[in-house]
């Protein structure tokens, strides 16, 4: 029985090669996709191992990006994010465990829009490592999952006047996500 401690290795987000991006349905019709074009991350293995990864991510509210100005300035008035007063989306990992499928995880974490947090629980798919051209060690992973955003404060309830909700409850969350291990 060995008395060593677990070696902790220490990984961060690489923007250049990640992307946080969601969908919600408008006039429950169609979809509408947005980014958070600036976020930063960071996640601690016990040595190569992603089981038990410990992770924390935040995300600028003002970098959100659905293709149309407007938008992003009601998305992020206090009618939705109030990015003034609340200026990040942060997650805190609480979990990270295989489901048994191979390269397949739950990651449940706090979640907090807002002033509000909840324990939520994402797919993750681990892509694979590899080393760059720099010899420096990623890995990818895919994250999805929906959360309701009426739960985090963002109830803004737009109604046409013929009767049609104009924004969906449900919001889609896709993250592709690179992590850089740090030397």
């Amino acid at each position: 029985m060995s008395t060593e401690a677990a070696t902790i290795t220490k990984w961060a987000v690489d923007p250049m090669h990640s992307e946080v991006q969601f969908k919600v349905k408008h006039l429950v019709i169609s979809t509408v996709t947005g980014f958070f074009r600036s976020f930063e991350g960071s996640m601690e293995t016990e040595g190569d191992d992603f089981e038990n990864a410990k992770i924390s991510f935040a995300i600028d509210i003002d970098s959100i990006d659905t293709n149309q100005s407007q938008r992003d300035g009601h998305l992020k008035s206090a009618d939705f994010f109030d990015a003034e007063k609340y200026p990040q989306i942060t997650f805190t990992s609480t979990s990270f465990k295989s489901t048994g499928e191979e390269d397949e995880y739950k990651l449940t974490g706090d979640l907090t829009v807002r002033d509000v947090t909840k324990s939520v629980v994402l797919n993750a798919e681990f892509g694979g490592s590899a080393d760059d051209f720099y010899g420096n060690t990623k890995a990818g992973f895919e994250v999805s999952g929906k959360v309701n955003r009426k739960e985090f404060g963002l109830g803004w309830d737009g109604v046409t006047e013929a009767g049609s909700v104009v924004v969906g409850e449900d919001i889609k969350l896709m993250i592709n996500i690179q992590f850089a291990k740090q030397k």
